[in-house]
């Protein structure tokens, strides 16, 4: 690995940690997590945070997302990378 590429693994691990997509090179998805995006049907179900999948009722459904959108294969953790060496059942779609 080339010097700024440990630079960038490391700098990619903090950003990791303080937000849940980290882009490479690419724009992001354009959906906000703020209290205005929400899905989950008419009220009352747009309340409840089973029930959507954006915004920041959405946040109660996950245990901490992160997305490497677009990230070359040596930069990412060990078991988000194609050859999968920790061996964690994924779903690759």
């Amino acid at each position: 690995m080339a010097p700024d590429d440990v630079i960038t693994a490391a700098v990619s691990a903090v950003l990791a940690g303080r937000s849940g997509r980290v882009l490479w090179n690419q724009w992001p998805t354009g959906v906000s997590v703020t209290h205005a995006m929400q899905h989950g049907g008419p009220f009352p179900a747009t309340t409840s945070p089973s029930t959507t999948s954006v915004g920041t009722a959405a946040i109660d459904r996950f245990l901490r997302p992160v997305a490497y959108q677009g990230w070359p294969q040596d930069l990412l953790p060990p078991p988000l990378r194609d050859g999968n060496p920790w061996k964690i059942p994924q779903t690759v779609r």
